[in-house]
């Protein structure tokens, strides 16, 4: 008799920031594996999309609104998801913000504002609501999505790298604490991907020449090769990883 470590079914997962790009791949593959998914963004009609696509292949989605950077639209989320499924097992915080490129030192107060908000207040009393769902039901997975900006600071990117490092840190916090509760946390740290976030990396190319040079694979990452060690962070196939923030950066940061 085999086992799918890999399997999924009967679990209920939500990920923030799923209407495009990683998140988008992210919720996919979890459907894939049989997970029934709260897909989450700031707007609904892009939820719905996302949805859509992964019932059209069989899979089971819902779309639910919600930005992280609005303590009343995690309140939400988290009031639904309590109602609808009484349980939560998988917590994929996605969302990010990173609305200013340029000199650290023009950074205004709006954009060190907005980056916090999302990357750090978001991530935080996301997985604090999601922790609790948990520990009612004797455990669940937390995986954030950081950066390796977050270990190396991004040229233009100050702010955002700063949040980034937070969430790695914040990743173990919560590992330390809630493990006791059969609650995991574990991060993602993607390398040079291309998605529409990313895109001023990818319009400028002489940020995108230097930048690819440093990557020993190299080539940039497609967001679906970041899923997989997601699935991977989720699953049983991680029962015994806590607290790990794992590279996937094609060997950018060796």
């Amino acid at each position: 008799m085999t086992t799918n470590l890999f399997d999924l079914s009967g679990r209920i997962a939500l990920v923030s920031g799923a209407s495009r790009g990683i998140g988008e791949e992210i919720a996919k593959l979890l459907a894939e594996q049989g997970a029934q998914v709260i897909v989450s963004s700031r707007r609904i009609e892009d939820c719905t999309a996302v949805a859509d696509s992964i019932k059209a292949s069989g899979g089971k989605a819902e779309p639910f609104a919600c930005n992280i950077g609005n303590m009343d639209d995690i309140s939400a989320v988290f009031e639904h998801i309590r109602s609808t499924y009484g349980k939560l097992d998988i917590l994929v915080n996605n969302a990010a913000a990173n609305p200013y490129f340029g000199h650290i030192l023009d950074t205004d107060l709006g954009a060190f504002n907005k980056t916090v908000d999302v990357n750090i207040r978001g991530y935080f009393f996301m997985s604090i609501e999601g922790g609790k769902l948990m520990r009612e039901h004797g455990g669940g997975a937390i995986l954030n999505t950081a950066s390796v900006n977050g270990l190396q600071p991004g040229m233009g990117q100050g702010i955002y790298s700063i949040t980034k490092a937070a969430v790695i840190n914040m990743t173990k916090a919560f590992a330390k604490e809630c493990a006791q509760f059969g609650i995991r946390c574990n991060a993602l740290l993607p390398g040079l991907t291309k998605t529409k976030f990313a895109g001023a990396l990818f319009t400028n190319d002489d940020i995108y020449k230097t930048a690819v040079q440093g990557i020993p694979m190299g080539r940039h990452a497609e967001p679906r090769e970041m899923a997989g060690t997601v699935l991977y962070l989720v699953s049983d196939a991680s029962s015994y990883t806590n607290g790990e923030c794992i590279v996937v950066d094609g060997g950018m940061t060796i």
